[in-house]
């Protein structure tokens, strides 16, 4: 998405023919195939270890880390594997995330006219409200070891759940009509409520 905005906003003329089927299908296998991958090493790595306690798994989803958690031989390795690959995965993200939109708000700093640089940023909010919601649930499981697994397993709901939900609505937000509807709602829910305790109003 930070490539498709950056291409969007810094070269619109040029986007049918680098934005084309080709190049989407390429950067969703890429994708596909290194998570492919980490899950394979993941894999291999924990068939060495020995479960002879509980198998009851304290977390929403059969994870990694809660796994690792139940194992009674020495999972430091696959933690190790887990943190390294989840870091550098992390970094490699936010760098070409960073850098795109990087390019993108000197792009837009040069459009001379005010309502043209709203509109750019506007398509890229909704991009990066979805980012930040996502990444900072997704590094706070895998990049903080100390957190407990209550604490793990909250953060996991929101971002395979609660995240997903809310996308649709933050992408909709760009939509005038959606935010007419939303602006209506809150002032026929929360406005009169607040004037029916309003001493004014009374």
């Amino acid at each position: 998405m930070a490539l498709d905005r950056y291409v969007a906003i810094c070269n619109p003329l040029l986007y049918p023919s680098v934005m084309n089927h080709r190049s989407c299908v390429l950067l969703v296998t890429s994708a596909y195939t290194a998570g492919f991958l980490h899950s394979i090493l993941e894999t291999f790595i924990t068939f060495r270890l020995s479960f002879c306690a509980s198998n009851a798994i304290q977390h929403f989803a059969c994870d990694i880390p809660p796994l690792l958690e139940l194992s009674c031989t020495d999972a430091r390795i696959n933690k190790l594997v887990l943190s390294t690959f989840g870091a550098i995965t992390f970094m490699f993200s936010l760098l070409v995330i960073f850098f795109s939109y990087g390019y993108i708000i000197a792009a837009v700093l040069r459009i001379d006219s005010k309502s043209g640089r709203k509109k750019a940023f506007s398509t890229c909010a909704s991009h990066l409200t979805a980012v930040t919601l996502a990444y900072a649930t997704v590094s706070y499981v895998y990049l903080w070891p100390s957190t407990s697994i209550e604490q793990k397993s909250v953060a996991t709901v929101f971002y395979t759940m609660v995240i997903p939900m809310l996308n649709p609505l933050i992408y909709s937000l760009r939509n005038k009509d959606i935010k007419a509807a939303l602006r209506n709602i809150i002032y026929q829910k929360l406005i009169p409520s607040v004037c029916s305790h309003c001493s004014q109003c009374k």
